[in-house]
Parts: structure tokens; sequence; C-alpha cells
């Protein structure tokens, strides 16, 4: 009878170990090829948007960036036609539906049609919630929740005639879990996670895959553009350190490279970074203590007063803490990531 059921036990073995294995080799083989593909990043100009861009160009994609930032978008195009991208570069509010019309218009007729959307743009407000106004509730909810429907529907009727497209929505483990003195932030990446999860099953009728990325701290050297409130300082320095550490956040490289592998997959969703995947589990299995631990973690935060409702930029909030070793990997991260 023990070798009866033994032999059971290593038939089931093996039939699981032969599913995955299949499973495996399918979704390699089905992996999607970029090479000779338009792909459109917004946001593409600096940041995890322009490593994203670097590691398409090495496979051969056709790339389309857009940004409000002029300059950022020359230094990006140089860059990158400089080690043989084919790149366009657009400036573009994408805050504003006739601009993101007219640009993606700019692109089908000079690139040709757009294969994939990467929806990257974005902004940081940190501050005390009691600090927070209107102004950043609204422009948080403008750039990553509107503009990504503005692009994702001017590009869904060509998409739906060709039978195909991949749009990649990078949000935010912040969209998953609210995070303590980033509610304009978390608020709106909710918002864009909704819509996100909700267009991939809409829209799968039509040959059209959407991955919701929510990846955690991301070292790519974007801290210097948040908008810091209350004592904006220590607010700011905080934010650089634990943006900056291993143990908290991951090279823009790695993100990069993870979120797209899980993008050419066909995966619905991918989280980076050890503590953001831990969060994300403990959240859904119990809210309750995930929102006390939020809360003792809010006590240790600084509080309301500094500068009040008044704004600084992370440029204008540096300290010589924030400015040490301790956040050499945020520091340098900004310099090659056209974050100056």
């Amino acid at each position: 009878m023990k070798t009866t059921n033994d032999n059971k036990l290593l038939w089931l073995a093996a039939g699981a170990g032969a599913l995955f294995a299949a499973k495996a080799i399918s979704k390699k083989l089905n992996a999607y090829d970029f090479k000779g593909k338009v792909v459109l990043i917004t946001g593409g100009a600096r940041g995890l948007g322009l490593v994203m861009a670097r590691q398409l160009a090495k496979e051969g994609a056709r790339l389309v960036l857009c940004s409000r930032t002029e300059r950022q978008l020359e230094d990006a195009r140089l860059e990158l036609a400089g080690k043989g991208a084919d790149v366009l570069v657009i400036k573009c509010d994408l805050t504003e539906q006739q601009q993101v019309n007219d640009m993606i218009t700019t692109v089908q007729n000079e690139f040709g049609p757009i294969d994939v959307l990467i929806n990257n743009a974005g902004m940081i407000h940190a501050g005390p919630a009691a600090e927070m106004t209107m102004q950043e509730f609204d422009e948080a909810i403008k750039i990553h929740y509107w503009a990504p429907i503005f692009t994702t529907y001017a590009l869904l009727p060509s998409m739906k005639a060709r039978g195909e497209g991949r749009i990649l929505n990078i949000a935010s483990i912040g969209g998953k879990i609210s995070v303590p003195h980033l509610l304009p932030y978390s608020a709106s990446k909710f918002a864009l996670v909704g819509f996100s999860e909700g267009l991939r099953a809409e829209l799968k009728k039509y040959n059209i895959t959407v991955t919701t990325a929510t990846p955690g701290l991301i070292q790519s050297g974007s801290t210097g553009h948040a908008i810091v409130k209350g004592q904006h300082k220590i607010e700011y320095t905080l934010f650089k350190l634990m943006d900056s550490s291993p143990l908290t956040s991951m090279s823009a490289e790695k993100t990069a490279k993870q979120i797209l592998n899980a993008f050419r997959h066909g995966d619905a969703q991918v989280t980076t970074t050890f503590p953001a995947k831990m969060a994300e589990r403990l959240h859904a299995h119990s809210p309750q203590l995930m929102a006390d631990i939020f809360g003792f973690v809010n006590q240790l935060l600084p509080g309301e007063g500094g500068i009040g409702k008044n704004r600084a930029t992370g440029f204008e909030s540096e300290t010589s803490l924030s400015k040490s070793w301790l956040a050499n990997n945020a520091n340098k991260a900004t310099v090659k990531n056209n974050e100056l």
C-alpha cells in the first residue's frame, strides 16, 4: 500500500512539473517581440521612462517619447539616436486632451501606427494631508488618471482596427496600498489601477493586452522634481533616503527590466521590490493590520507646519543629509537619467 501511494505521489509530482515546464515554455515562445514596433512612452525623456526607452532601443523598437520639457526631450533624443535608435520626440502636455490627440495624429503620420503605449508620466506630492490643497489632488488626478485615458482613447480606434496592441500602465504600489504623506499620489494611482484592470478585461476580445505595473520605490533620480509641503526639508530627506536605499528601493534598470518582461509576456500585473510585495500580501490578508502599521508610521513622520500649504520642489528642499553618501544611488541616478 505504501509503495502504491508513493508511486501516486511521484506521478503527481511529475505531472505538476511537466505542466509547469509546459507553461514556462509556452510563455517564452509567445513573448511579444518589440523589434520594429512603434512604442510611445509618455514621460519618456527622463527617469524610468528613459530607462525603459534605452532597454527597448536595444531590442530594436522604434521609439516615440513625449514630455512637457523640450530640453530634456532633445537630450534624450541625442542620446538614443547617438546609439542607433530610431526615435521621435514630441512636446506635449498630456493633461490637455487636444494636445494628446494632435500628438497621436502627428506620430501616426510621421512614424506609422503606434503598436505599444506605455503610460508612464507622473509626479509626486509629499506632505501631511492637512497641508494638501485641491491643487495637488487636481494635478495628480490629471497626470495619473486623465492623461492615460486621453492617450488610450486616442489610440484605441487604430489598435482595434488592426486587431492588436499592447498597453502598459505604470501605476505604483501606492495605487494598491495608500501610503501616508502621499495622499494625492496614492488616490490618483488607485484610480489608474482601477482603469487599467477593467480595461484589460474589456480589450481582451480585440487582442489588445493591458498590463498594470505597481512598482515599489525606484532609484530613478526623480526625487528632485517632487512637490513637497509642510516641513519640506525633513519630508524630502526621508523620502530621498528611502528612495536611495537598496533595502527599500530598486534600481531603475532592474525595475524597467522586470516590468518590461511582465509586459512582453502579457501578464496582468507586476509588482517590484521585496517591501512592496510583502506590503501587498499583508494588505490582501489583513487591511486592518496594514492600516494600523501605517498609522504608527504616520506618527513618526514630520507633522504639519514648516512652509505649510506652500510648495517647494525636492531640489529646493535638499539638506546636508539628502546630499550625503546615504543618497548616492539617488544622486547618481539624477545625473544618469536626465533628471537635472
